[in-house]
Parts: structure tokens; sequence; C-alpha cells
């Protein structure tokens, strides 16, 4: 009988991947104002990454990590083991889950509205990931009231909740008819652009900009994410699958420039535009 490789089974898995995400991950509440409206949350995406395994390289058998303390090696069960906070090198502070729970804001299965801004006021470098929120429970009238008053002043909903023990930031917005939620990071945790090392005063020439406002011309149009796709996963999938079937597998030389080269910026804006204009011809 022939094995079933992984590959094989990704319709299954993907079909295991959408039962999963059409479980609530949180049930709680929003509230807006003196208005309480119940959700429930769920995934907005499905991640799809390219997962490799641990083997020993004779056996091929999969590898397991154990802790094990840093000063003899020896394994340390679960139940002897603890959270301990870095305050110096080498010195911790052991915070136990009862004095986590301890400090924990009130109101963690609510959403708190603070304040509602202009979806363009939000630097896309603060959103970390988004989630659908649906009615809850006897929550269609006052979801749908949230939905259309945001809809209609064309404003974002910040607030804050908690999931799984961690303190979010999060941005609700409506989305196709659905309120979408995104979680944000906090602005003590975005790095400034002030704070890189980053060339000053550098001379552009008017030609160069020409040249290059012209390439971004042509280079433009609609935002369609469907024409973008994985490429490096779907490489790697036909690559294992190839040496499934037993196929042999030819490595393609990378083409680097060295190091130093001198770019003729002008001359790559020229044959850049040109090759575009050539496709648009063509297509």
């Amino acid at each position: 009988m022939r094995r079933t490789s992984r590959l094989d089974t990704e319709t299954e898995e993907e079909a295991t991947e959408e039962r999963r995400t059409s479980r609530a991950m949180w049930t709680g509440a929003i509230s807006f104002g003196l208005v309480t409206v119940p959700v429930k949350l769920y995934p907005a995406v499905r991640e799809k990454t390219v997962r490799f395994h641990l083997l020993d390289a004779k056996e091929k058998v999969r590898l397991r990590r154990k802790m094990v303390r840093s000063t003899d090696e020896k394994e340390v069960p679960s139940e002897q083991q603890v959270r301990g906070y870095e305050v110096a090198p080498d010195q911790y502070v052991v915070v136990s889950d009862d004095e986590l729970r301890s400090i924990e804001p009130h109101g963690g299965r609510t959403i708190d509205i603070e304040q509602f801004v202009k979806l363009e006021e939000i630097d896309p470098v603060y959103y970390q990931r988004p989630y659908y929120l649906v009615p809850g429970e006897n929550g269609a009238k006052p979801y749908g009231l949230l939905l259309e008053a945001m809809t209609r002043a064309k404003r974002v909903a910040i607030g804050r909740f908690i999931m799984r023990d961690k303190q979010y930031l999060v941005a609700l917005r409506p989305l196709d008819g659905v309120i979408c939620l995104e979680t944000m990071q906090f602005a003590d945790e975005v790095v400034t652009a002030g704070t890189l090392d980053l060339p000053r005063d550098v001379k552009l020439e008017d030609r160069e900009m020409k040249i290059a406002l012209q390439l971004v011309e042509a280079m433009s149009g609609e935002f369609e994410p469907e024409q973008y796709r994985d490429t490096f996963r779907e490489a790697v999938e036909r690559m294992v699958k190839a040496k499934v079937e037993g196929k042999e597998i030819v490595t393609q030389p990378a083409v680097e420039e060295k190091p130093g080269e001198i770019i003729d910026l002008i001359s790559r804006l020229e044959a850049s535009l040109a090759g575009k204009r050539k496709r648009k011809k063509a297509g």
C-alpha cells in the first residue's frame, strides 16, 4: 500500500483548519458607553507557512526539546518549573500564577471602547493581527447599531481587552458588513525611524526623479491580493513532492551582485521603464 504523504493530505489539513477557525476563540462583550454588545471572536486569517521538523540525521526520527538546568544540563519536570523575571544578569524574581491573576485589569471579558478616531490616523506599523467579531446571543441589534454608527461616522473604535493572559490594544472597524478587530502595538513597542542610522542629504538628480516617477506610474494599478502568492512555500512543496515521487532535484545557482559594484541608476531606471512599457503593450 502506498504511503500517504503530507502533501497528499493537504485538503484534509485545510478542512481541519477550517473547522478550527469556525470555533470562537474568545467570547465576551463590547462596552460602548452604557451599551453592551455580546460578541464572539474568530480568526480572520489562516497562515500557511513552510514547517520543518528537526530529525536525527542518521535514524530520521523526530527530536524533542527538553527543559534542562543551565548549570548541569539536568532535565527539570514541569511541576518544578516556575516563571522568573530577570532583574539583572542571572538574577530573577519568581512570579506565581496567583500573583499574575491578582494584578489583571478588571473586565477580562469586555472590549472597552475608549475613543473613536479616523482610520487614516492609524499608521499600519501599529497593526498586528486581524480577527472578526460577530454578534453573540441577543447581540444582533446593538452590534448592528455600532457597526452602522462607525460606518456612517467613518470612525474606528480604539479599546483594550484581555485574551489568554495578555492585554491587547485594539482597533474595531467596519469591514464588508462585519466588525474587524485588529490587535495593535502599544506606542512604546514601536521603533521610530528617527532611531535608525539613515543616509542624510542625498542629492537626487531631476532626470532620475522624472524617470522614477514614470516607472512608478507605469507599475501602478488596483490592489488585487489574489495575484500575490507565497512562491517560496509553493516551491518548497513542489520540491518535497518531487522528492516523494523520486524525481531528481536540480538547484539553480543564485545570481548576486558583487559587493561594491557601481550601479548606473539612470540606465537601470530607463531599462526598467522600457521593460514595463513593453510588457504592457504585449498584454
